[in-house]
This record gives structure tokens, sequence and C-alpha cells, in this order.
């Protein structure tokens, strides 16, 4: 018995089994729960997600291709998944994107219009489309409960971090006000703000050594992250056991965002 048993729902954002996507599918499965899934436009990013996702033990994934800036591909995609399953328990929205260039210690303030409204669109106004398109079927299973993936430079300054760190604190906003709105429908939406764990996301913000560095040293847990420990929170969240839980921040970072200096 598991805490998810009978529940089914969407996981966007694998990249590889390093990503916190794959952790949180890994950890659903664990306690229960069936999962299908969105990659990438293109056959080489198909290619990468399957095989990540046969890594979790599922031999014939649900899987439809989806560009989160589009907004017709958003609710296509959902719209197959209501076909093939009906209602829908979960959505963990885990994507991120801005171009590297301007993810550099120092660069903030050169930051171009066009790319700073790309990280926000893709990083955070997805969440507002991917809710919108989702509220039907989570209406129809008697409620949801919708997970975004934030990080602790939403609310303080982590060089290197800039325009993520402003794209972050608008999913954390609009998770907010998703969680006032859908509510009605017993729809909960909550963001968690992971810690520093390396992937393909990490790995170009500027800097991200030191931040790992400074974890092992100042954490309470002196430690970074692991994956494992995200799967596990995002798993109570999606659960009756979080019933009461909605428009929160949840921290799992080991203890860093505790520490002031």
């Amino acid at each position: 018995m598991g805490i998810l048993d009978g529940k089914v729902g969407l996981v966007v954002g694998i990249a590889n089994e390093r990503s916190y996507a794959w952790f949180i599918a890994q950890a659903l499965l664990a306690q229960g729960a069936r999962c299908a899934f969105t990659c990438l436009p293109g056959e080489k990013n198909l290619r990468r997600t399957e095989r990540s996702i046969r890594a979790l033990g599922i031999e014939d994934p649900w899987i439809r291709e989806m560009d989160a800036a589009d907004d017709a591909q958003i609710e296509r995609a959902i719209a197959d998944f209501g076909e093939s399953f009906g209602g829908m328990h979960f959505l963990v929205h885990s994507i991120a994107f801005a171009d590297r260039q301007w993810l550099q210690k120092g660069s903030f303030h050169q930051t171009p219009r066009d790319a700073y409204l790309q990280a926000i669109d893709i990083s955070a106004y997805s969440l507002v489309a991917m809710a919108r398109a989702a509220r039907p079927l989570m209406r129809d299973a008697g409620g949801g409960s919708i997970i975004a993936m934030s990080y602790y430079g939403s609310e303080k300054v982590v060089p290197g971090y800039n325009i993520m760190g402003v794209a972050k604190a608008c999913l954390e906003c609009s998770a907010r006000y998703l969680a006032s709105e859908l509510g009605e429908d017993n729809i909960r939406v909550n963001t968690i703000s992971g810690g520093y764990l390396r992937t393909l996301a990490s790995s170009a913000v500027g800097g991200a050594d030191e931040i790992s560095k400074h974890n092992l040293e100042r954490a309470p847990l002196r430690r970074n992250v692991e994956g494992s420990d995200v799967g596990g929170a995002a798993a109570w969240l999606v659960s009756d056991l979080a019933g009461g839980v909605t428009g929160e921040n949840i921290y799992v970072d080991c203890g860093v965002n505790t520490i002031g200096v």
C-alpha cells in the first residue's frame, strides 16, 4: 500500500536521471501513483526522456511532446492526457529556462528585454497555462495537487542566478494566486524550494560550484540536498496527507534558507 495508490498525473520536466522531475517521479511511483510524461519537441529529446523514464522501471511510458512556450501544445498534451486517463490528480511542473549568457556573475543589469521575458514566460507563465488546461481534469477527479520547483534565489541574491531568480519569484507568486483561485475546486498549488542539485539547469549558473561548497559548510545538515529529499516532499504534497496545504513554498534545502551568513 502506498499513499498515492489510485492517483494518476502528469510530470513535466524529465531531462535525464539527475533532474528533480526524475526523482519526483521515482518517489510518486514508489508510493503507487501512475505517471505520464512530456518532453521537449524533437526526436533527440524524446529519446533522451524515454531512456530516463525507462530507468524508472516503466517500459512503455506515456509521453507527449510539448513546448512550454506554446499554449496550443500545452492544451493538446493535457487534452491527450485526459483522453487516455480521464481525471488528473497531480501535475508536476519542473521546468525553467534562461539564456546561460545572462547567468554569469555581474551580468544581470545587462540582461536584454527579450531574454528577460523569455525566462519568465517559460519558467513561470507556463505554470499558469498548464494549470488552466489541467483544471477541468482535476475538477473531474474531485480535486488535485499542482507542484512547481523553485529555488532560494527567488528571495535572496545568489550571484549568477540573475534572471532565473526573478523568474522563480514570479513562479512562486503565480502559484499563490493560482492556489487562491483554484481552491474552490479542491485544487492545491504549492512550490518546492529545492536546494542546489547539479542538473543541466544548475550547471548553467555561474558560480554553481561555490554554491555547492557553501552548502556543505553552512547548511544545518552539512550537506547538499539529494534528489530523493525533494522526491519525498513532492510525494507528500501530492498525497491526501497534505490535504490542507496550499499556496505554500516548501523548503527542501537542508536548512540553507535559515542561515543568515
